[in-house]
C-alpha cells in the first residue's frame, strides 16, 4: 500500500484504495492509503509549524527544490507516462506530453522564484515613501482532479511553493498514482518538514475536511461545477481565498471562409483527444451554412476513423473512458441527444477491445439546437454536438449562449472576422485555427461565468491567488 505523506514522513492507513487501469479492469496498479479528517488535521498542524521559516527562506531555496523537482520528472518522463497512460486512459503519446508539461511548469517556477515582484513609489506626501510587496498566503488547501493527473497538481504545487507556502495537497482518489509518484519526487527535494503535505482519499472526507479546516489559509480547485459551487459557500463563510476551475461547454466556430481540413482537424483534436475528458473540450462545433455540409461530411469521417483502444498501445488514437461511473454518464447522454432529437452519425457506443476496459466510440451528432442539454451541458467524453448558424453573427451569439466560458474558438482566414471573436467571444481564452484545448503553462488559464471563480492559474498570474500584496510606508 502507498501511504501518505505527512510532516516529513510516509504515513499508513488501515484503508486503501485500489487504482484501477481503466484499458484493462482486471489490472490493478496498486493500492493506495485512504486518509481522513484526523490525517487532514495532522497535515494542517504541520504546515502551520513549517510555515513561517519556508514563507522567509531565500528565493534561491525554492529555486533549487523546484528545479531538482522538474529535472527529475524531464529524466522519468517515460516512465512516468507509461504510469499515467495507465492509470488514466490518455494515449501513451498524450501521457508523455503531459508529464512533460508537468516537469516544466517546474521548472517556470524555479525562475519565478528569483524573480519576486514589487514596486517602490514615493508618497503624494513630502518625504514619505511607499513600497509595496507580495507575501504568501499562508497554508494552502489544493484539490486536483483526475482528467490530469501530473499536469494540473504541477500547475497548483508549483507557484504555491515558489511563492512561499506550505501545501496540503489532494490528488483525485480516482487516480493518485501519478500524484504519489510526484509527491515522492517532492519528499526528496529538500523542502523542509511539513512544507508539502500529500493527503489521498474521497473528496467527502479528506476534501471536505480540508475546505472547512480553520488553519487553511486558501483554497483552490479543480472539478465539477456543483462540488466547487460547495466549495465557494464554505470559503466564504470562512473568508479565506478560493480559487475555482470548474465546467465548460466549449464552441469552436467554423465560418464559411475556414481551411476544411484544417477546420476538420482543429474539431478532431478538440473533441476526441484525450477522450474528451478535458474542461476545455469542443464539445460544441458551430459551423455556419456555406460550409456545413461539407465538414460534416469529413468531419464524420474522420470521427469514424478514429482508432479507440488500450493507452499504451501505439495504434491508438482514442484511449479508454477513465471510469466506469463516466462511461455510463456518456452512454445516458447520447439517449438524451437522441430523445431530444440530434441525429448520431456516428460513435456513442461502449465496444469490446483486446482487453476488459471502458472503450466507448467518439460521437458526432447532427442537426443538433443550441439549446438542447447536449449542447448546454458538460458531458467530459468524446461526444461532439454539431450545430448549424446561418452567418458569423448567429454564431458568435450561439458561442456565448451558455453558462460557461472557459474556452472558445474559431476556424477563419478572415483577420477581420478572427479579430472580432476575439474580442466578442465571451471566454477567458479564445483560439483562432487551434484546437480550444491545448494550452501553455507560461500563460494565464481561466474561464469566465460559470467556469471559473477568483483569479487565473499559471504563469507569473498564479502570484495573484498564491501571495497577498502588502503596503509599507516609511517616513524619510
Amino acid at each position: 500500500m502507498r501511504p501518505n505523506y505527512v510532516g516529513g514522513a510516509w504515513v499508513a492507513a488501515q484503508q486503501s484504495a485500489p487504482n484501477i487501469n481503466p484499458s484493462d479492469i482486471k489490472d490493478v496498479i496498486d493500492e493506495y492509503a485512504s486518509g481522513d479528517a484526523a490525517l487532514v488535521d495532522q497535515a494542517v498542524q504541520a504546515a502551520r509549524a513549517a510555515f513561517s521559516a519556508w514563507a522567509r527562506s531565500g528565493p534561491q531555496v525554492r529555486a533549487d527544490a523546484l528545479d531538482i523537482i522538474g529535472s527529475e520528472i524531464l529524466a522519468r518522463r517515460a516512465e512516468l507516462g507509461d504510469l499515467l497512460a495507465r492509470e488514466e486512459g490518455k494515449t501513451l503519446p498524450e501521457a508523455i506530453g503531459e508529464v512533460t508539461r508537468a516537469g516544466h511548469i517546474f521548472k517556470f517556477f524555479s525562475g519565478e522564484a528569483l524573480r519576486p515582484h514589487g514596486e517602490l513609489m514615493p508618497s503624494v506626501r513630502p518625504g514619505v515613501q511607499v513600497e509595496i510587496t507580495r507575501e504568501a498566503a499562508g497554508v494552502v488547501g489544493l484539490i486536483a482532479p483526475w482528467n490530469f493527473p501530473i499536469a494540473i497538481p504541477a500547475w497548483k504545487i508549483a507557484p504555491a511553493l515558489c511563492h512561499g507556502n506550505c501545501v496540503i495537497f489532494k490528488p483525485a482518489d480516482l487516480v493518485p498514482g501519478s500524484s504519489w509518484v510526484l509527491a515522492d519526487i517532492i519528499s526528496r527535494a529538500g523542502l523542509p518538514d511539513g512544507v508539502f503535505n500529500l493527503v489521498i482519499g474521497p473528496g467527502s472526507l479528506v476534501g471536505n475536511a480540508m475546505v472547512n479546516h480553520p488553519g487553511i489559509d486558501a483554497i483552490s480547485f479543480t472539478g465539477s461545477v456543483s462540488t466547487g459551487e460547495r466549495i465557494a459557500r464554505a470559503a466564504i463563510e470562512r473568508r479565506v481565498k478560493v480559487q475555482l476551475e470548474m465546467g465548460g461547454k466549449n464552441p469552436l466556430v467554423i465560418v464559411d471562409d475556414a481551411s476544411l481540413e484544417q477546420a476538420v482537424e482543429v474539431a478532431i483534436q478538440g473533441s476526441f483527444y484525450s477522450t474528451g475528458q478535458r474542461c476545455t473540450a469542443s464539445s460544441r462545433v458551430i459551423v455556419t451554412a456555406g460550409i456545413h455540409d461539407a465538414f460534416m461530411r469529413r468531419f464524420t469521417e474522420r470521427a469514424k476513423a478514429l482508432v479507440v483502444g488500450d493507452a499504451r498501445d501505439k495504434a491508438t488514437q482514442i484511449g479508454p473512458v477513465a471510469s466506469e461511473a463516466q462511461l455510463d454518464q456518456n452512454l445516458r447522454y447520447i439517449e438524451i441527444g437522441k430523445s431530444e432529437g440530434a441525429k448520431l452519425l456516428c460513435g456513442g457506443e461502449r465496444i469490446s477491445g483486446k482487453t476488459d476496459g471502458y472503450y466507448f466510440t467518439p460521437a458526432v451528432f447532427a442537426e443538433c439546437s443550441n439549446s438542447m442539454r447536449i449542447s448546454q451541458e458538460e458531458i467530459f467524453g468524446p461526444v461532439a454536438s454539431v450545430i448549424r448558424a446561418a452567418n458569423y453573427d448567429e454564431a458568435l451569439a450561439m458561442a456565448n449562449d451558455t453558462p460557461f466560458g472557459l474556452s472558445a474558438g474559431i476556424c477563419t482566414t478572415s483577420l477581420k472576422l478572427a479579430t472580432d471573436f476575439k474580442r466578442n467571444a465571451q471566454a477567458g481564452m479564445v483560439m483562432v485555427n487551434v484546437p480550444t484545448a491545448g494550452v501553455d503553462y507560461h500563460v494565464p488559464f481561466g474561464g469566465r461565468k460559470g467556469s471559473s471563480y477568483g483569479t487565473r492559474e499559471q504563469g507569473r498570474y498564479a502570484a495573484e491567488f498564491f501571495t497577498t500584496v502588502k503596503t509599507a510606508y516609511t517616513g524619510l
